[in-house]
């Protein structure tokens, strides 16, 4: 039986949430699936004590009460009030929401193999570096998207953890432009890629992806581009064989700057044509991060995402005389060197690149070595999901770079909000879900395969040194990472649906209307006389 205590406080908070944050709103703006609309909790009742509590708009020192998997509190000194409240010391502590991964391939089918990471080691991984969501992209079957979310909703049955669903898109006709569109209504998914590189296979041409974006449009759905110059990374791959150069640093080098660049402004530049806006995945050079930049100096609605590797590694590792560990490093766009990292974590931290991902696409050492003799036959990828909030921090809060406000940012609120899932996820606000760590900043963390959950023998992190520990991460109102320990279930993640016209497409109309209105046509002339 509740204590009048805890019925009281209950009362309170519920009062608090109505009138400033309704949990109802919050639900129905994502739609939710699997195990409830709401929370989906199993009835634990947590409250986190005596910590910072960090939104993207602001810290402040305060507790954070959860039932049923949602926040329910956010307030100073909660009394505890029942003997069957979970209580969490979080004293000289951050309190943040778990990180959103806008950028993975779990159990992908890719260069005839299948990334080793599927929905359980993979976000098993995840929750243990702090992450509670992730948006995965479901490839389509020769082409098919329903045979595609079909093939992937089977995969995701053993998840851990929340998820959502991008769909590639690699051929185009009738039906794949009426697909498009049950996937918005039906599926709950509101973003599209186009893969500009991958020639002869996913890799799609200048009048699909103008046809794409001019659909993508139309459903209120965002458009994002693998930015690569497919056909001129295709010679440079022959003439890096012809040159006799058949090792790892062959990818590097078939695949310069300039060609991610190039793809990134034609991306850029199609989009405005027909005023849409666009997202740039896995942003890895000065070349592209300067057509984002300038962009969005003409006020054009571009979203750039760098990725962890792009943001800490350099190409050297390519170069290195052992394959298993050149190979490791082989990803597309390729790790570039030394300068890029830096700069794109300026770029990161002024703005212009927003948000962080991993495009964590896992492969084992005996699937790199598909490549052993050419390095067009290893398959492209690096992890990056259990990494990711610990890098960050480390490379940019320690250093001053970012404040602990832009770290919540750039790992979770951005993408919520781009993906049109905030509040409900991305914040710790009264009636949003319970995803949240703890992270403590006099902790140090070492990486590497003897400590990450991937299922994969490599990893391009290994040894890699910080501070910045996440202690406990609670993934809808379940601690499932603890001391070290990891509490996670097959099959106990949930879909989430990201409904369209996020706020990326906010007066994109009145922007159409402009842009008609001053056309100045058609002209009437009169007809010359006969």
């Amino acid at each position: 039986m509740a204590t009048p205590c805890r019925l009281m406080l209950i009362l309170l908070a519920a009062v608090a949430a109505a009138a400033s944050h309704p949990a109802h709103e919050f639900c129905a703006a994502a739609g939710g699936g699997g195990a409830g609309s709401c929370g989906g909790g199993d009835g634990t009742r947590i409250l986190i004590k005596g910590g910072t509590v960090v939104n993207a708009h602001r810290a402040e020192e305060a507790d954070v009460y959860i039932e049923d998997g949602v926040v329910v509190a956010v307030r100073p000194n909660i009394p505890v009030g029942d003997d069957n409240v979970k209580v969490i010391d979080a004293t000289g502590k951050y309190v943040m929401p778990g990180g959103i991964d806008p950028h993975t391939h779990l159990e992908m089918e890719f260069m005839g193999t299948v990334t080793i990471d599927d929905f359980f080691s993979g976000h098993a991984a995840a929750l243990a570096g702090g992450t509670t969501m992730h948006i995965d992209f479901v490839i389509p079957v020769n082409g098919n998207l329903t045979a595609g979310i079909e093939s992937y909703k089977h995969k995701a049955e053993k998840s851990a953890m929340d998820y959502g669903f991008h769909m590639a898109i690699t051929k185009w006709n009738d039906e794949v432009s009426r697909e498009m569109e049950v996937m918005v209504k039906e599926h709950g998914i509101n973003s599209f890629k186009f893969f500009m590189a991958y020639k002869g296979s996913l890799m799609v041409t200048d009048d699909l992806l103008l046809q794409g974006l001019q659909k993508c449009k139309s459903l209120g759905a965002l458009a994002m581009v693998h930015a690569e110059n497919g056909n001129a990374v295709a010679e440079g791959q022959k003439r890096m064989i012809d040159l006799g150069i058949t090792g790892p640093e062959g990818h590097a080098l078939s695949s310069p700057p300039v060609l991610e660049g190039e793809a990134t402004s034609r991306a850029i530049r199609l989009a405005k044509f027909v005023n849409t806006p666009l997202y740039v995945v896995h942003v890895m050079s000065i070349d592209a991060m300067e057509e984002i930049a300038k962009a969005k100096r003409e006020g054009q609605r571009v979203i750039g995402e760098p990725v962890v590797s792009g943001l800490v590694l350099d190409d050297s590792w390519l170069w290195d005389p052992d394959f298993a560990t050149a190979s490791k490093y082989v990803m597309s766009p390729p790790i570039r060197e030394a300068g890029h990292g830096k700069a794109l974590q300026a770029a990161l931290s002024s703005g212009i690149l927003q948000l962080v991902g991993t495009d964590h696409c896992t492969f084992n050492s005996t699937q790199k070595a598909f490549g052993s003799d050419d390095f067009r036959k290893i398959p492209n990828g690096v992890n990056g999901i259990e990494e990711r909030m610990h890098i960050i921090w480390d490379t940019m809060v320690e250093t001053g770079k970012i404040t602990v406000t832009d770290y919540v940012r750039v790992t979770s609120t951005e993408c919520a909000k781009i993906f049109n899932i905030y509040p409900r996820k991305g914040a710790i606000l009264e009636g949003s879900d319970a995803d949240i760590i703890i992270l403590n900043p006099k902790r140090s963390f070492v990486m590497g395969t003897h400590t990450h959950h991937s299922r994969s023998n490599t990893n391009v992190y290994e040894g890699r040194k910080g501070k910045g520990l996440v202690e406990v991460t609670i993934s809808r109102g379940r601690v499932v990472w603890e001391d070290g320990n990891l509490n996670v279930v097959p099959g106990s993640g949930r879909y989430i649906r990201t409904p369209p016209f996020g706020y990326l497409f906010d007066g994109i109309e009145k922007l159409d209307a402009i842009y008609r209105a001053g056309l100045r046509a058609p002209v009437v002339r009169s007809k010359a006389a006969a």
